[in-house]
């Protein structure tokens, strides 16, 4: 097992037809048809930390807490993924969920707390989580505490909205 901040052994990011594949969501999203993901994934819309251009990724969403406005997400692809890169960098961000536009702002989540966060996922979601820490590089045998070891080594975000919403993304 994955020892606390330990680095697993993480997927390359996706190229080629992979990757087309990986980014069809968000022309579904373009088109309209983003209410199809229902609440489980979203469109975040963010600014390169080089190129300070708008760049556009669909990822799961981890945690949804409505009365708070926040929505909790996880790089799969470890802490050098590009958007997670990004948000640390101008943590200001758009989200579109279904329909629904929202300013948000990101914000690191503590080891103690994504280990939690893992937890819970997995309790929801037993067999995905399971599969979803295989992909990511972790070992985990089913049990919480695999679980959420595994979850002190993935990079979370939570994303707070703002007290404005933009109606668009620009």
């Amino acid at each position: 097992m994955t020892s606390p901040r330990s680095e697993p052994n993480r997927p390359h990011p996706l190229t080629g037809w992979k990757r087309s594949v990986a980014r069809f969501p968000v022309h579904l999203y373009r088109i309209g048809l983003g209410p199809l993901f229902g609440k489980r994934l979203l469109l975040l819309i963010h600014t390169g930390r080089i190129s300070g251009t708008a760049r556009e990724v669909v990822i799961e969403v981890v945690e949804h807490d409505p009365r708070e406005g926040t929505w909790t997400v996880a790089s799969g692809f470890g802490p050098t993924a590009h958007w997670y890169r990004n948000l640390l960098h101008t943590p200001q961000a758009t989200i579109q969920v279904g329909r629904r536009y929202h300013a948000v702002t990101a914000h690191s989540v503590s080891a103690e707390e994504g280990g939690w966060i893992m937890v819970r996922y997995a309790t929801a979601h037993p067999r995905l989580a399971k599969r979803l820490c295989g992909f990511m590089g972790f070992t985990v045998d089913g049990s919480i505490e695999g679980f959420r070891r595994a979850g002190e080594s993935i990079p979370f975000l939570r994303l707070q909205s703002g007290p404005n919403p933009p109606r668009h993304a620009e």
